[in-house]
């Protein structure tokens, strides 16, 4: 059996094992990396061989988005965000669904990891649905495709994990592009979820008041959403797939479909967990902290720290692109340090609720695919395959196979993976354009967050009532798995299959 064929088992062991028993699949990764080079391949200088693939700038713009992330939840101009879309609705009940939308996709496109920002946004949300007859559905939906439509782009963690495998394996890639692939195929489908879950009832022209019950609304659902954050080590939210890790996949429908969420905080006398809860803890333990402090009243003006918070976000953003091009990590970092020396109120614990955990899956599997090009498996790969000569139905193939490990492992660990085992073989066969490919891969791994069996799906149907928990769970699983079959196919004959990208 050559090694090449060893490394790609081996990695395929990784995901399994770390899908079906409760380990941290980062940690794993690392192992396998050590395991491999020592054992393996018998390499003398094995310590500084796999130190020698772990991703030193990608461990910074890790750790410096989700800092700088953490310090506007502190402080609140995450909250004054949620209060400002809603607001900018103008109470239009049509328009709450696009402002959830949009929100998420603004605090994903900052920095904030995907789940995370589901868990901060989703019991405003389906407060909303509950005291205005909205289906639960649409909106835990909306709110879903929200985050993934900001999560591609070019400084938030799926878009700076594409990113930069992309760069350093030296493949053609725009990141603009990625990114409003992402925000076009989102913005198509939650336009489908409108009018499938009932939006066309909403069109009539109801509104939300917004001079009394609504800030009532709003106030309680903000605190319903403190309450579900608790400690650093109970928050829903982070990267879903390394928490999936810690489940049985089989038991997932069974868990979800019972139990309570009470509003009561991790360690008061009157909490409960109900099973949904505990897997959403759970899937936190290998994911990120978000902030500990509580506003006992909703965020609607900006102050001083908030304002500065903006700025320093508006200052990433721009310093980021052309023709500054300035280094997304240091910069996030930068503005932290910044935002820490003339705002500390709001930095108070901030590197505490730095993701962790996700820096953790990313550049332990990052690592270890470092391994594996540095035995040549991608090449390996690319000569078998071009053997075959099926380069477009390899194409498809690769991004079903993104799609199905997705919905039960890894999205970060799959953009990890895939994308420098795939494309170099494809490329090789003169055939499949890189971008397309690298598009049509991350659209497929991503949109299938919206399945219960993920962090993202497990908190809209841990946030719904428990009349309605067992109706939302069954149809996210409907259409969390309908997008695996379909979003491949799409994304193929649009991006792949035209040879235009």
């Amino acid at each position: 059996m050559s090694v090449q064929l060893v490394t790609i088992l081996i990695l395929l062991a990784v995901f399994l094992i770390a899908t079906v028993l409760p380990v941290h699949m980062g940690a794993l990764a690392l192992t396998a990396t050590f395991i491999a080079a020592y054992f393996i391949y018998g390499s003398e200088d094995y310590s500084d061989s796999v130190f020698g693939f772990f991703p030193g700038s990608l461990f910074v713009v890790l750790v410096g988005v989700t800092y700088l992330f953490a310090i506007a939840k502190n402080n609140g101009t995450v909250d004054w965000l949620v209060h400002a879309a809603v607001k900018a609705s103008g109470g239009r009940l049509v328009a709450i669904p696009w402002a959830m939308f949009t929100v998420t996709a603004a605090l994903t496109a900052i920095g904030g990891v995907v789940p995370a920002v589901v868990a901060i946004i989703a019991p405003v949300g389906m407060s909303f649905a509950r005291r205005y007859n909205i289906n639960p559905v649409l909106m835990g939906l909306f709110i879903i495709n929200g985050a993934t439509a900001g999560g591609f782009s070019p400084i938030s963690i799926f878009g700076v994990i594409t990113n930069t495998v992309v760069a350093d394996n030296d493949l053609p890639g725009s990141p603009l592009f990625l990114w409003g692939a992402s925000i076009v195929i989102n913005v198509l489908l939650s336009i489908v979820v409108f009018f499938l879950f009932g939006g066309r009832k909403l069109l009539g022209g109801g509104r939300v008041d917004m001079t009394g019950d609504h800030d009532d609304d709003f106030m309680a659902a903000t605190v319903a959403g403190d309450a579900t954050e608790g400690t650093g080590e109970d928050i829903p939210g982070g990267s879903r797939a390394q928490g999936f890790a810690l489940g049985s996949t089989g038991t997932e429908g069974a868990a979800l479909s019972g139990g309570r969420v009470t509003p009561a905080g991790h360690g008061q006398p009157s909490h409960q967990h109900s099973t949904a809860e505990d897997r959403a803890d759970q899937q936190a333990l290998q994911t990120t902290a978000l902030a500990t402090e509580q506003h006992a009243a909703p965020v609607t003006t900006l102050d001083r720290d908030r304002t500065l918070t903006l700025v320093g976000l508006a200052v990433l953003v721009i310093g980021s692109l052309p023709p500054f091009d300035l280094d997304i990590g240091l910069m996030a970092i930068t503005v932290g340090v910044v935002l820490s020396l003339i705002a500390p109120r709001g930095a108070k614990g901030a590197v505490g609720q730095i993701a962790w955990p996700t820096v953790l899956l990313i550049c332990g599997i990052v690592t270890f695919v470092g391994l594996m090009q540095d035995q040549d498996t991608p090449g390996w790969l690319g000569d078998n395959v071009a053997k075959l000569g099926v380069p477009l139905i390899a194409a498809l193939l690769i991004c079903y196979i993104g799609a199905v490990v997705s919905a039960f492992a890894s999205t970060t660990g799959i953009l990890g993976a895939l994308i420098p085992l795939a494309v170099p073989f494809l490329l090789g066969a003169n055939a499949v354009g890189a971008i397309g490919l690298i598009t049509a891969l991350a659209l497929s791994s991503s949109i299938v967050d919206s399945s219960p069996f993920s962090t993202s799906g497990a908190l809209v149907v841990a946030n719904a009532t428990e009349r309605e928990r067992d109706s939302v769970f069954r149809t996210l699983m409907i259409w969390g798995f309908s997008m695996v079959a379909i979003i491949p196919i799409v994304t193929w004959l649009v991006l792949v299959a035209p040879g235009w990208l």
